[in-house]
């Protein structure tokens, strides 16, 4: 029996993202086990790493953002009605931050970025054209405070599974 299983519940303290405040609750094994799994889809993706003004695309971070929509949803069925769906619960966490902070940055770059990759020429690459778009800096900016509450959100998962990060 690991350290994780011994323990059926555990209380938690965690700072949430996206302007959430924090909350406290038991954790048990069921809502252990799928912070770990969001946890793991969280940190291993392009747009929760630092995403430097001359390197990849933006296409390629709002891709893997949006990625996380279905493996959310995944982690969650899954995982059951246990892992709950109120603030106080993972569940409520993972749905609070898709629908808090993923969906609204995505529903007002990913149209904006598309229009304007339809207009690249052929003798441009995707990376020369998305750098010649005027709003580009200004993505990135805004790529890089989602990546910030998204490290909250990576830290408050870690928390719930019983990790050191």
């Amino acid at each position: 029996m690991g350290k994780h299983e011994s323990a059926k519940l555990k209380k938690v303290t965690v700072s949430l993202p996206f302007g959430l405040g924090s909350a406290e609750w038991e954790a048990d094994l069921t809502q252990s086990r799928a912070a770990w799994a969001l946890y793991v889809e969280l940190v291993t993706r392009v747009a929760v790493q630092e995403l430097a003004s001359d390197a990849g695309l933006v296409r390629e971070a709002l891709n893997s953002l949006y990625t996380l929509f279905g493996t959310t949803r995944e982690i969650l069925r899954e995982a059951g009605p246990d892992v709950g769906a109120s603030r106080e619960s993972v569940g409520g966490l993972a749905i609070a931050v898709l629908n808090q902070g993923l969906r609204p940055f995505l529903t007002k770059w990913h149209p904006m970025l598309q229009a304007w990759e339809v207009q690249r020429p052929e003798k441009l690459s995707p990376k020369e054209h998305e750098q010649q778009w005027l709003e580009e800096p200004k993505l990135r900016q805004e790529l890089g405070g989602l990546r910030v509450e998204l490290e909250v959100y990576a830290q408050a998962l870690a928390q719930i599974a019983g990790v050191d990060v």
